[in-house]
């Protein structure tokens, strides 16, 4: 698997190899806080780059929410508490150099670039016990539970389905511990995009996928990457 690229506050990036990150939601303070990272990596980004969110009661029914747009990330503002949350960020057009370096820009600008590619990440956490998903046709890349992944509990199995805009996707490998074992994959979907993976944590769960697809035609890149992650607690929190 490919890894994805960095998003950083500057658009050039001086390291020598880029590390993969993903996208994720955490209820922080009584806030819903949009995290982009890596492992236990929680770094900073451009908030401008979050392209939609949207947010859903018990029913499956639109909640209105508006993105508070802040230095260093961004947070989510329901008009109430909602049941299910998802999140869109539009990572931007990226080109390598020949020293290794990545710009945020496409190859039409950086003429000398050796790979370019775009990347879309996606999160979807299911914050209720029993609530009912929404069409997810707003996420190119879903990982999508077939039951209610807060009544699995720990140590068992759930579950999901991968979409990739819409359709089942054949192959592609689960992290099934996003943040504890960011590179252990857990399972790998059949041809109808389903795979069971077993849920690890009392707290949070962050199970992700990650996938390169071809682009042909395009003056910027030559790939798209897609990152989703599905995030639920193991096991309800007891007062």
């Amino acid at each position: 698997m490919r890894i994805s690229l960095p998003l950083l506050l500057a658009g050039l990036v001086v390291c020598g190899q880029a590390s993969a990150h993903g996208l994720w939601t955490e209820q922080r303070r009584g806030n819903h806080e949009v995290i982009y990272g890596h492992g236990a990596e929680d770094d900073a980004f451009k908030a401008q780059k979050i392209s939609g969110a949207w947010a859903y009661d018990g029913a499956g029914k639109m909640i209105p929410v508006t993105v508070q747009r802040l230095d260093d990330h961004a947070r989510l503002q329901p008009l109430r508490a909602p049941a299910v949350v998802a999140v869109a960020l539009d990572n931007g057009a990226w080109s390598q150099t020949p020293d290794k370096q990545w710009i945020n820009q496409g190859r039409s600008q950086v003429p000398n670039s050796t790979h370019s590619l775009h990347t879309y990440k996606y999160s979807l956490a299911i914050l209720a016990p029993g609530a009912q998903l929404p069409a997810l046709s707003k996420l190119r890349l879903a990982i999508v539970p077939q039951s209610d992944p807060l009544a699995v509990g720990p140590g068992k199995p759930l579950r999901v389905q991968v979409l990739v805009d819409g359709k089942p996707a054949k192959g592609v490998k689960l992290i099934g511990d996003y943040r504890g074992m960011p590179h252990e994959v857990s399972a790998t979907t059949d041809a109808q995009g389903f795979a069971e993976v077993v849920v690890r944590n009392q707290g949070l769960n962050i199970i992700a996928a990650e996938l390169y697809q071809p682009v042909k035609g395009d003056k910027d890149i030559e790939e798209e990457g897609l990152f989703a992650s599905l995030t639920f607690l193991g096991q309800a929190h007891h007062e």
